[in-house]
């Protein structure tokens, strides 16, 4: 059997797998060779049948013709003559969207299958307090964006991004008191384009990114690995929620996926995979909310989290959302509720700066007592970090 149709969309995993299919010649004695079971290497083939298929390619349905990269299959009409032979076919084809979802999903779950378990093993610190929590909200990193200094007024690409994640976290943990607990929370927008046709995914405005997509992915992945290992030396344990934005709708969750895959051997990091887009957590008389900011009016939000978490409102004194996409710092007190919008380490792409966008760029740390709220905050400055 031959699988070659296949290879183009194959994860590394899956190119090993197909090879051994064709070697042993069968799916049960390929799955022997490799030390796995059956069940696992079929669903892993039909995974991959699926987003063949969703590009054009079946042969064994007729199909045989791709599509472009950013469409998927709409449609196919076929014309056999009076022997069942295939003499003409018509390949409709249109932009990815939620159809397509799962199976992409589908295709991510494989991906991260090769990164399960690899965290390396990290001492907890010896002494923390459960008394604090440590809250590292990341306004809209936007991995991946491309602005040039002549242009926008500085530079900013894929390597740029992740120094200055990876060197902000680093200040920040370093200022950060022991807390028990720490929350790792990019708030949307961590990747600037959530696939290869540097497009939103809802408004279809143009992006300026930098280099291919999959380096873009990877940079993003090793900046958030980076960030939560940092968090485990200073705290006892790590939680990761990766708030989704108007930027990065998929490539967020895939994020999320990939992980949770990496440090599934931790007991101490717990990523949180929830779609919702609206996320919660309580903290003893504290209750936190995060979302991106582009589906809701600030006004509403109060009234949201009473209504989300009714309960969880009345056990608490001290209330607060934390919110991205604007890019710059907004506070608002509302009854009972402290909302918050933060800056991005980010610098301006074209159209902001010719926009007239100025605002200054950060990163924070917010300490909270479980009784008392919030008690400190530190601020590591663009200044005090290298772009070079």
């Amino acid at each position: 059997m031959s699988f070659k149709h296949l290879f183009p969309y194959a994860t590394d995993r899956q190119k090993e797998i197909l090879s051994q299919i064709e070697l042993s010649k069968s799916v049960r004695a390929a799955a022997r060779a490799l030390g796995t079971n059956e069940s696992s290497l079929r669903s892993s083939l039909e995974r991959l049948k699926k987003r063949a298929a969703l590009q054009g390619i079946s042969p064994e349905h007729g199909m045989t013709k791709a599509v472009p990269d950013g469409f998927v299959v709409k449609g196919i009409s076929s014309l056999y003559n009076a022997e069942g032979a295939l003499v003409g076919q018509w390949v409709k084809s249109k932009s990815d969207d939620s159809k397509a979802i799962e199976t992409i999903k589908e295709f991510v779950e494989d991906l991260a299958q090769n990164a399960k378990g690899k965290s390396p093993a990290i001492a907890p610190p010896s002494h923390t307090s459960k008394d604090l929590l440590c809250v590292y909200p990341m306004g809209d990193p936007h991995v991946g964006m491309y602005a040039w200094k002549d242009e926008t007024g500085a530079d900013f690409d894929t390597e740029i991004a992740e120094r200055l994640l990876c060197s902000a976290i680093q200040r920040l943990v370093n200022a950060a008191p022991p807390a028990d607990t720490a929350i790792i929370l990019p708030l949307g927008d961590y990747f600037h384009a959530d696939d290869s046709t540097s497009k939103t995914p809802n408004s279809g405005n143009a992006l300026d990114t930098d280099t291919r997509w999959a380096k873009v992915m990877q940079a993003g992945l090793r900046a958030m690995i980076y960030c939560v290992k940092a968090a485990l030396a200073k705290h006892r344990n790590v939680i990761v929620r990766i708030v989704k934005g108007n930027h990065d709708s998929h490539s967020s969750f895939a994020l999320a996926l990939a992980v949770d895959a990496y440090f599934s051997n931790n007991k101490r990091v717990s990523v949180d995979l929830n779609p919702a887009p609206m996320w919660y957590f309580k903290f003893g008389r504290v209750l936190l909310g995060s979302t991106h900011g582009d589906t809701v009016k600030l006004t509403d939000l109060p009234s949201i989290m009473a209504f989300d978490k009714a309960q969880e409102w009345g056990q608490t004194a001290h209330r607060y959302w934390y919110l991205g996409h604007v890019h710059h710092t907004a506070v608002r007190e509302f009854p009972g509720v402290v909302v918050e919008q933060f800056r991005t380490l980010a610098a301006r792409d074209a159209w902001h700066a010719g926009q007239g966008y100025r605002a200054g760029r950060d990163m924070c740390l917010i300490v909270h007592h479980r009784d008392h709220g919030e008690i400190e905050r530190h601020r590591c400055d663009i200044g005090q970090l290298s772009t070079s």
